[in-house]
């Protein structure tokens, strides 16, 4: 009941793996939650069983309210214990704005944006059980900016931003800080679903100011820098990783 633990949704692949072996190695056992890639997610839970940590694996779509619970349940079962929390799980339809369906916008909104506050509420509660916690969660520079077929995903970002600021004051009293990280184009595999996705690289490629887009271990620093104590009067905010392209809009 004493060893750290860390959740990581969406983290079987891509920055959600990284951020599950980062925080291994920093010492937490870790539960990796995953909604399909249950190879994928088994691969993570042997690369960080054989640091010698502690691992559990849980299938849950994260935009359902009923799995969230049920992976939380398992979670105090387990654990009886929760200290940071990334919300890395992401989802959308990516179609331009007259395009969309309800559904598409539904599956979105609940993935992206609902997905942080019911957590959230999970999390508070084992948190507060060992004086506090972090919560991090990643959101994506559509969320200020246009993005060609990124309605949904954008607002459902600009939205989980939103709420980082609402849970950073509402979490303090329980010494839980809340904070994101915002990144530009990252060449993941979520990113082979962009119907445009060579034109975002070449973009990203040649215009970054830092010389070099964003590579995942980029954001993972960001990411473990707001889950140190020296972080702990950074509350709210959004921490923007993107290379400085944003600033040429």
């Amino acid at each position: 009941m004493t060893q750290k633990v860390a959740l990581i949704t969406g983290s079987s692949r891509g920055i959600g793996k990284a951020a599950a072996i980062r925080l291994a190695k920093e010492g937490y056992d870790i539960v990796i939650n995953y909604a399909r890639s249950r190879t994928a997610a088994q691969e993570t839970a042997k690369e960080i069983e054989a640091m010698g940590r502690k691992v559990l694996t849980v299938k849950a779509n994260v935009g359902d309210v009923s799995k969230i619970k049920k992976m939380f349940e398992q979670i105090e079962a387990e654990f009886g214990r929760l200290d940071i929390f990334v919300n890395n799980a992401a989802s959308g339809v990516l179609r331009p704005a007259m395009e969309l369906e309800e559904s598409h916008w539904d599956w979105t909104m609940n993935i992206n944006s609902k997905a942080l506050l019911f957590c959230a509420q999970e999390a508070a509660r084992l948190m507060e059980r060992n004086e506090g916690g972090k919560i991090v969660s990643i959101s994506s520079l559509g969320s200020i900016r246009y993005l060609e077929n990124y309605t949904s995903v954008g607002v459902s970002k600009a939205a989980l931003e939103a709420l980082t600021r609402y849970l950073a004051v509402e979490l303090a009293d329980k010494n839980i800080a809340v904070n994101a990280v915002s990144g530009g184009a990252v060449d993941t595999e979520a990113l082979t679903h962009f119907p445009n996705r060579d034109e975002l690289l070449e973009e990203a490629r040649q215009k970054t100011p830092a010389g070099r887009m964003v590579e995942i271990d980029d954001m993972i620093n960001a990411v473990m820098f707001l889950l140190k104590d020296e972080s702990s009067m950074i509350r709210g905010q959004t921490i923007i990783v993107d290379g400085g392209i944003s600033l040429l809009v």
